[in-house]
């Protein structure tokens, strides 16, 4: 056989084991485990980082506020140096809704060796420490909550006897790049993060959706939540991995009624939102480099590469595997699509979506290169031990 075809094979051969060895992660069915109603409800601090969120408040920070929570509540959002008056409209929109109890706070500037919404997450919870809470929620200020959201949570938590739940809120796709770009974005994150090997205990897989984490507050105390993970770019994942680490128990899965409101229009704003923390992912070491761009060339370029070129060099058995292997990747990735209600032509496209990943984890370490490291609302992280997703 050629070159073509024997790669075609070694491509095949990626996908049946990600098909059956890869903690089924094209699966969507891990949602959130049902709970019982607790003899009593604990006490929850609801805490949002918000930089710059003018845009997105009026719709998210209502729903936070008209939470139907039987126990103790209360939201504090953290002004984390706004220029667009995100901490009086939060006030205002207070004043306009009622709900729970909304307090405002302000850290200033964080200082060296910390991130910016990880500073705001620590003077939040800081603020959140004289009422002594049991649980802490942390969301960011773009996702909106259904009303029995923190019902859910708590109640799953204490089922469970999970130290960290947390929810893969469901992103908006409505431009026509949202639809090619997003459900890929969590097609891929559950392809690294197999959301069942999370739940496990003992595994070494630990990953959260920074969006929406509940935590057990004598747990983030433990682990020494955010202090421990000061540096983090890409929080959620290092935070999960910290309490793993710790001996807790946790789980990850997508949300139902749980939803971002952030708009991604254009191909700009998409490709920000990935290159400004994707070669964090991969500890700004080449070598990782590498082997990523090589690993997405085999698995997603080739296949369509040998459909393609197989029958033109005369080589049948290049475009037989090119196919099946295409077959395969175009299945694994239905089930995301009709999650995010997406028609299923977008499936084949996975490989054109898959060469943008590419491009944007190849700048993003060219811009590592040039001084910018990950920037994000005005600040730029540069540390090589920065790994998370600040959103």
């Amino acid at each position: 056989m050629s070159a073509l075809a024997w790669t075609a094979v070694g491509s095949l051969v990626a996908w049946l084991w990600l098909l059956l060895g890869q903690g089924f992660f094209w699966r969507t069915d891990v949602r959130l485990p049902p709970g019982r109603d607790p003899r009593r409800w604990p006490s929850v601090a609801v805490v949002v980082p918000a930089r710059d969120e003018a845009a997105v408040l009026p719709t998210s920070l209502p729903s936070l506020l008209a939470q139907d929570y039987p126990g103790p509540a209360e939201v504090f959002l953290v002004d984390d140096g706004s220029t667009d008056g995100t901490g009086e409209l939060a006030r205002e929109l207070a004043d306009r809704h009622g709900g729970l109890p909304l307090t405002v706070g302000s850290p200033g500037e964080p200082p060296a060796g910390w991130t910016g919404k990880l500073w705001a997450v620590r003077h939040g919870i800081g603020l959140a420490r004289a009422r002594g809470p049991e649980y802490l929620l942390l969301t960011d200020a773009d996702i909106a909550h259904a009303p029995d959201s923190l019902r859910r949570l708590v109640a799953a938590a204490d089922t469970g006897g999970f130290d960290l739940v947390s929810q893969m809120a469901r992103l908006r796709v409505e431009s026509l790049w949202e639809r090619l770009v997003v459900p890929a974005f969590v097609y891929f994150f559950a392809q690294l993060y197999p959301f069942r090997r999370i739940g496990g205990k003992g595994g070494r897989t630990a990953a959260a959706a920074g969006g929406c984490v509940l935590l057990r507050a004598d747990t983030a105390e433990r682990a020494r939540i955010p202090d421990a993970i000061r540096h983090a770019v890409i929080d959620d994942v290092a935070l999960a991995r910290a309490v793993k680490g710790g001996g807790g128990h946790i789980w990850l899965g997508l949300a139902e009624r749980v939803d971002s409101v952030r708009p991604y229009p254009r191909l700009h704003d998409l490709w920000r939102m990935v290159s400004r923390s994707a070669y964090a992912q991969l500890r700004h070491n080449p070598l990782l480099l590498l082997g990523t761009v090589a690993g997405l060339v085999l698995v997603y370029l080739v296949p369509p590469a040998a459909v393609v070129l197989g029958p033109v060099t005369g080589g049948a058995p290049a475009a037989v595997a090119g196919g099946l292997a295409w077959l395969v990747m175009t299945g694994t990735y239905l089930p995301m699509l009709r999650y995010y209600r997406q028609p299923v032509w977008l499936a084949p496209l996975l490989p054109f979506t898959a060469f943008l990943y590419l491009l944007m984890t190849v700048d993003s370490a060219v811009q590592h290169y040039r001084g910018r490291g990950a920037a994000w609302k005005g600040r730029t992280y540069s540390r090589p031990d920065a790994v998370g997703d600040e959103g």
